[in-house]
């Protein structure tokens, strides 16, 4: 297993990837830190799964999410990746987006556990991390730095394989496309979450702001960030 491929330079949509590598049809799936239920709902108006259970730690954005009304195969639920509320061997597909490094670091290894215990024998796991590097990392980390946060996420999927709880079947790497019509966009899309608190002062606001606006032209403003994916296998035992 490696934690990024510099080599790999296309660019592709998560939902190509994620179409290309799932089993979708009929599945049960269990998506972990769903956030504002953007996937969730690609996922679910697809036309191929049966049901989801989309799980969100961030009690605002859960409360948001209860007011979806027009997703009928989708339960939300409020929870965390190291305490699933379902019951053993229920899902054929676990997803997590972008979201097992902002897991605590010191219950990764119970989210991995937990991701286990909830798969059906021969189930997979769908895990996709942002790598730490692209222009889009360079500007997130002037005040949001996850390249600790990241590296255990990467080490706990590696000690989840080597014990034998999941079984690596396959690494996927691609490039994702980050666009914004303005700072403003990017400042509640990215800086004004509210799963994370960022307290940045007026001087890092402005340098944030004057970095970003670099890349400003008039369609907006793209930066891209490498994805690594993780499809792992709940051994068939």
């Amino acid at each position: 297993m490696k934690i990024a491929d510099p080599s790999v330079t296309i660019v592709r949509e998560e939902r190509e990837v994620f179409d290309s590598l799932l089993p979708l049809q009929g599945a049960h799936i269990l998506e972990l830190g769903c956030g504002k239920a953007e996937k969730t709902r690609s996922i679910a108006q697809g036309g191929k799964v049966a049901r989801i259970m989309a799980l969100e730690v961030d009690q605002i954005q859960h409360a948001k999410n209860l007011q979806i009304g027009d997703l009928p195969n989708v339960t939300f639920s409020l929870g965390g990746a190291e305490a699933i509320p379902a019951e053993d061997n229920s899902f054929d597909i676990v997803i997590m987006f972008k979201s097992l490094h902002h897991v605590p670091m010191e219950v990764m290894d119970r989210a991995l556990a937990e991701i286990a215990r909830v798969l059906k024998p021969g189930g997979v796991a769908y895990i996709s991390e942002p790598v730490y590097a692209g222009d889009f990392n360079e500007l997130l980390r002037m005040f949001h730095d996850e390249k600790v946060v990241r590296e255990a996420a990467f080490a706990a999927i590696t000690r989840a394989v080597a014990g034998g709880m999941l079984e690596l079947a396959k690494q996927e790497f691609f490039n994702s496309r980050n666009h914004f019509d303005s700072f403003d966009q990017f400042d509640q899309r990215i800086i004004q979450v509210t799963h994370t608190q960022h307290r940045l002062s007026a001087e890092l606001y402005d340098a944030v702001r004057e970095k970003f606006m670099r890349n400003m032209t008039s369609q907006g403003a793209d930066f891209t960030t490498p994805i690594r994916v993780d499809l792992l296998r709940k051994p068939a035992r």
